[in-house]
């Protein structure tokens, strides 16, 4: 359990209970880290725990007739009451996501709020530069443009920030090359984020679901100017147009699974 997750955790959540939550999974996990509000650095008071990570299916379940559990979900309650969601992908199911410019999982596996980690972990962290492509914009402009939708029809804040965040990671992925999903950080990062954006990370702290005391005008049109901007950093982005490192990843999931069966 590292010190970041205790922190990004607050003091009213439980963090041990995660470990007993890893340890009652039915097959090993190569990582589980803590993603969405917290990661993203606006949880409420009242924010579930989002734990995403990775498991490995035996070769038995791979090679029968049976359809493999490639994806699992669980959701309970840490002591003290606190709600808790578990997605894992199963390794090769993981990592051909992060083949398909898919932003979220390489949150998932680059995120700093570590409750499992594993020597396979360290290894697909170091792996992951190989993927990062100039069209992961399009994740993030997709994503954002959903939220966006989410806020219009919801007038909540969470979607507001998550609308932000989706934009400012993508801006900052394509100058820098980082995966840097962690709002506050990226206002330190992004000239062009609004200076209000504090402000909204304050008020959202207060209630998940709290509505937005905002300019609907003002903000679409700070929304817009950052889709601009950010289809400006994938014209100038230095990151390759298609993603590398696929013999390697093929191999590291090969031998990963083979070390578990043999072991």
């Amino acid at each position: 359990m590292t010190t970041a997750l205790s922190a990004a955790l607050g003091p009213d959540v439980d963090a041990s209970g995660l470990l007993d939550v890893v340890a009652e999974q039915p097959d090993p996990l190569i990582f589980a880290t803590v993603s969405g509000a917290h990661l993203y650095g606006f949880p409420s008071r009242d924010s579930d725990v989002d734990l995403r990570g990775v498991h490995l299916l035996p070769v038995t379940a791979l090679i029968g007739l049976r359809e493999p559990e490639e994806t699992r979900t669980r959701g309970g309650y840490l002591p003290g009451g606190v709600e808790m969601d578990l997605v894992t992908h199963d390794l090769r199911k993981f990592v051909r996501l992060m083949l398909r410019r898919n932003g979220y999982v390489l949150e998932q596996l680059l995120s700093p709020l570590v409750a499992h980690t594993s020597d396979a972990h360290a290894e697909l962290v170091a792996l992951a530069p190989a993927v990062l492509t100039s069209q992961h914009a399009h994740h993030y402009r997709g994503f954002a443009g959903t939220q966006w939708r989410l806020f219009e029809k919801t007038d909540e804040l969470k979607p507001l920030l998550y609308t932000f965040r989706a934009l400012l990671t993508g801006i900052h992925l394509m100058r820098s090359g980082e995966v840097q999903a962690h709002l506050p950080t990226l206002l330190g990062e992004v000239p062009e984020a609004p200076g209000y954006l504090p402000e909204l990370i304050e008020a959202k702290a207060a209630a998940e679901h709290g509505a937005a005391d905002v300019s609907v005008e003002r903000v679409k049109d700070d929304v817009e100017a950052l889709h601009a901007v950010l289809d400006e950093a994938q014209a100038g982005s230095a990151l390759a147009d298609a993603a590398g490192g696929l013999d390697a990843l093929h191999d590291f999931v090969v031998r990963t699974r083979l070390d578990v069966a043999q072991g």
